[in-house]
């Protein structure tokens, strides 16, 4: 009994805002008026963050878009940049043009956010041991009380843009934009929001499916 009211207690214990968010498509748009043909060769951008966030991000999503008959590219291949640097247009053109992508997919942080919330202690009655004296007493007679607490969150926002590079300054093929999602292990989260990506991807037809 005493350990069913330890796991009753540890559960009212974990306030709502520790319940991680994963990362999940809010808004996902297929430019209807495009009507170029599959893609074969595309190249991965992150476009900010920082260095090794986005070399892991473009590893992945290289990886999960590369399938028979499609070659994906990560951007650090041919565009060195340190934290913070922005990209020249005009090399990007010319990496473009000479490596004969197809398309691009260009990725953002629109969103990165650090908070520090506190938690306040709390007391907790045993009500489900109402039902017999014994049970309520041995339950009750301490009261247990949590004391309170620091949390530290990070959340970030990602949007996605695939665009056809058949036009001299692109077209846009498609968008997505995630959710705010729970930060606080990037290279775990790049994981998961690369899934949701292709699957969007596949569900709107922008790449084919695995075989």
């Amino acid at each position: 009994m005493r350990k069913q009211w330890l796991l009753f207690v540890t559960a009212l214990a974990i306030p709502a805002l520790l319940v991680a968010s994963a990362p999940k498509m809010e808004l996902s748009w297929k430019n209807p008026n495009y009507s170029g043909g599959h893609f074969t060769n595309i190249l991965i951008l992150a476009l900010n963050g920082k260095a090794e966030n986005r070399a892991e991000f473009e590893d992945e999503l290289a990886a999960a878009i590369a399938r028979p008959g499609i070659q994906a590219t990560q951007s650090y291949v041919f565009l060195v940049r340190p934290n913070a640097t922005p990209i020249d247009l005009n090399d990007l053109k010319e990496v473009i043009r000479e490596q004969h992508f197809d398309a691009i997919v260009v990725a953002r942080l629109t969103k990165a956010e650090k908070k520090t919330t506190y938690v306040p202690g709390q007391t907790y009655s045993p009500y489900p041991y109402y039902g017999s004296f014994a049970a309520y007493y041995g339950a009750v007679y301490p009261l247990v009380y949590s004391p309170g607490y620091l949390v530290k969150e990070r959340s970030a926002q990602v949007e996605t843009n695939f665009y056809s590079t058949g036009k001299p300054d692109g077209e846009l093929v498609w968008t997505g934009t995630t959710n705010t999602f729970n930060a606080d292990s990037p290279m775990k989260v790049i994981k998961e929001l690369i899934k949701v990506v292709v699957k969007e991807l596949e569900k709107q037809s922008v790449i084919d499916q695995r075989s």
